[in-house]
């Protein structure tokens, strides 16, 4: 990226979000995980 560049192109645009999601999704997916662990353990929050 030069001096002048422009990152809000579609394609920039476009990783970000898909970036977010991604992120979004692993967080939900490590809280779920959790959550049965916890629930296998038999101790309910």
């Amino acid at each position: 990226m030069g001096h002048l560049d422009n990152r809000r192109t579609p394609k920039m645009r476009r990783r970000k979000r898909q970036a977010k999601l991604k992120a979004r999704l692993k967080r939900r997916a490590e809280e779920k995980r959790a959550a049965r662990a916890d629930e296998k353990k038999g101790k309910k929050k």
